[in-house]
C-alpha cells in the first residue's frame, strides 16, 4: 500500500471522527450553561407555581375573537402546535373557567432538592452572538397570572383606586398563561451579566454586581407572588412606579432539572432540539418540541369583554380584571445587543403622572408639609394675580398715552387753540409735568437752583 493510500485512508477516518464529534456535540448543551442556571425562589404563599407546558395546551382550545376555530384540528401538542399559524390572532382558552381556580392552573411544586416530577415547565434557548458570546435564555412557564389587589398599591394612591370590587381586594391585570425569563450572557463560557424579567420591562446587571447574589456559581432569582416578576433581592420590589411585588425565600426551584432546550439560529431563524445535560453524547434528542417555539399565538384567553360579567375595571384608572394571554419565547426578543432587550417600552401618561405624584408627595405632600405647600401654592396664585393686574393697568394706560401723539405730515401746521387744549388734556394725566411748566407765574427759572 503505498504513502499517499495510506495517508487518504487516515484522513478519511479522522474526517469521520471530526464529523461525529460536530454533530454529537451539536446535540449537547454546553456544561456552563447548567453550571451557571438561575435557582429560583418561589414565593411561599404563591397559589400559581410552575406549570406543565404540554397540561396547559391539553386544556386550552385555540379560539379567534373568542369563538371556536371552524375547521377540524387534530389533537394539539408541543409537535404541531404550530399548525395554528395558518390562522391569526389565535389564543389558546381556558377550558375552565379561571376563577373557579382548576388544578392544572395551580401549577406544581418542586420537591426539597428543586426538582419539580412529572411536569415540565422550563425552556431554556441558546443564541450565539459575536465575539464567542452565547445568551442562554432561561424561560419559566405558569398557567396563571395573578395581578396586584388594592393592598399592593403604594400609599397614598390606593386612597385613589379604592373602591368597589378592588376595595374588597379584587385582583387586576390577571390572565391566562404567563412567560417570565432571565438571560445571561457568556463570553468564551464564562458569564458576564444577567437579565431579570419584570412585567413589561426589568431589570439587568453585571455579573460581579454586589446587588447579584451567586451561590456556587448560581445567580438567586425570587419569584413574585402571583406575578411571578423576577428579582434579583427578597421582600417588596416596586414595579410601575407605584405598584408592590412581594419575593421571599419560599419553594426552591432548579429549573433546569425539567427544561426542554433548543438553540435557535440567526442565520436561518431555525430552531434545532438539545439534549438535557445529563443526556451528552445520547445522539439525536428523542423528541422535537420547536413547534411550541414556533407558535404564533398567544398562551392564554383574549381580554374578556366588558359585557362578561366576570371582567372588571379598576375606578379612574380603568385597568382590567382580566387581560390578554402572553406570546411565547420567540415573542421576547432573544436576538440582543446588550443584556437587556433592544426595545425597552415607554412609559403611559398613567406611569408618568403617577412618578411625579410619587416623588413630590414625601417632598412636599406628606403631613404637615401638604398645608405648607398648600399655603405657598395660595400665596403665589394671589401674588400671580396682582403682578398679572399691574401689568395689564401698565399696558392700558401705555396704549392710551401712544394714541394722543400723531405725526405731522409735511406742511401741516397745529392750531394755537389745538395745542392747548391737548396740553391741557395732556397736564390732566400727569400734574407733576404742570408743575414743571418753566412759564408758570408763581414759579421763576431761579428757583430752580435754590
Amino acid at each position: 500500500m503505498s504513502a499517499r493510500l495510506i495517508l487518504a485512508s487516515w484522513l478519511l477516518v479522522l474526517a469521520g471522527l471530526l464529523d461525529f464529534a460536530c454533530c454529537s456535540a451539536s446535540y449537547d448543551v454546553p456544561d456552563y450553561v447548567a453550571k451557571h442556571a438561575p435557582i429560583v425562589w418561589l414565593h411561599s404563599d404563591d397559589p400559581y407555581l410552575p406549570s406543565d407546558l404540554l397540561t396547559h395546551v391539553q386544556h386550552t382550545t385555540p379560539k379567534i375573537d373568542g369563538k371556536f376555530i371552524k375547521d377540524k384540528l387534530p389533537a394539539l401538542n408541543l409537535d404541531n402546535l404550530d399548525l395554528l399559524n395558518n390562522y391569526r390572532d389565535v389564543a389558546l382558552a381556558s377550558n375552565d373557567d379561571p376563577l373557579s381556580n382548576p388544578a392544572w392552573m395551580r401549577g406544581t411544586a418542586p420537591d426539597k432538592d428543586g426538582r419539580i416530577h412529572d411536569a415540565t415547565p422550563c425552556v431554556v434557548i441558546l443564541v450565539d452572538n459575536p465575539f464567542n458570546d452565547v445568551d442562554a435564555f432561561y424561560f419559566y412557564f405558569y398557567s396563571f397570572d395573578q395581578g396586584p389587589n388594592i393592598t399592593q398599591v403604594l400609599h397614598p394612591l390606593e386612597r385613589i383606586v379604592k373602591g368597589g370590587k378592588v376595595g374588597q381586594g379584587m385582583h387586576f391585570g390577571n390572565h391566562v398563561g404567563d412567560w417570565e425569563h432571565n438571560m445571561i450572557r457568556f463570553k468564551d463560557g464564562k458569564p458576564v451579566g444577567i437579565w431579570y424579567s419584570q412585567h413589561r420591562d426589568g431589570a439587568a446587571y453585571q455579573w460581579g454586581d454586589p446587588e447579584l447574589t451567586v451561590t456556587d456559581g448560581r445567580p438567586t432569582v425570587y419569584s413574585a407572588r402571583g406575578s411571578h416578576a423576577n428579582y434579583a433581592k427578597p421582600g417588596d420590589n416596586i414595579h410601575d412606579v407605584a405598584l408592590i411585588d412581594w419575593c421571599d425565600k419560599g419553594k426552591k426551584w432548579d429549573p433546569v432539572l425539567s427544561a426542554y432546550f433548543f438553540k435557535y439560529h440567526k442565520s436561518n431563524e431555525i430552531v434545532t432540539t438539545l439534549n438535557p445535560p445529563d443526556k451528552k453524547n445520547s445522539g439525536p434528542p428523542a423528541h422535537n418540541y420547536t413547534s411550541l417555539f414556533y407558535y404564533d399565538g398567544t398562551w392564554g384567553d383574549d381580554q374578556l369583554s366588558d359585557s362578561d360579567p366576570r371582567q372588571d375595571h379598576v375606578p379612574k384608572f380603568g385597568f382590567r380584571r382580566f387581560l390578554d394571554g402572553p406570546q411565547g419565547p420567540k415573542y421576547k426578543q432573544i436576538v440582543r445587543k446588550e443584556i437587556y432587550p433592544n426595545r425597552r417600552p415607554k412609559k403611559t401618561w398613567i406611569e408618568f403622572s403617577a412618578g411625579i405624584f410619587m416623588t413630590a408627595y414625601p417632598l412636599a405632600l406628606e403631613g404637615w408639609r401638604g398645608w405648607v405647600t398648600f399655603v405657598f401654592v395660595v400665596i403665589l396664585i394671589f401674588l400671580l394675580g396682582v403682578g398679572v393686574k399691574v401689568a395689564i393697568t401698565k399696558g392700558v394706560r401705555r396704549y392710551y398715552s401712544k394714541g394722543r401723539y400723531q405725526k405731522l405730515q409735511q406742511g401741516e401746521q397745529i392750531l394755537m387753540e389745538d395745542f392747548e387744549t391737548n396740553e391741557v388734556l395732556f397736564s390732566s394725566r400727569d400734574r407733576s409735568m404742570e408743575r414743571d411748566r418753566p412759564d408758570r407765574p408763581d414759579r421763576d427759572r431761579g428757583d430752580e437752583f435754590v
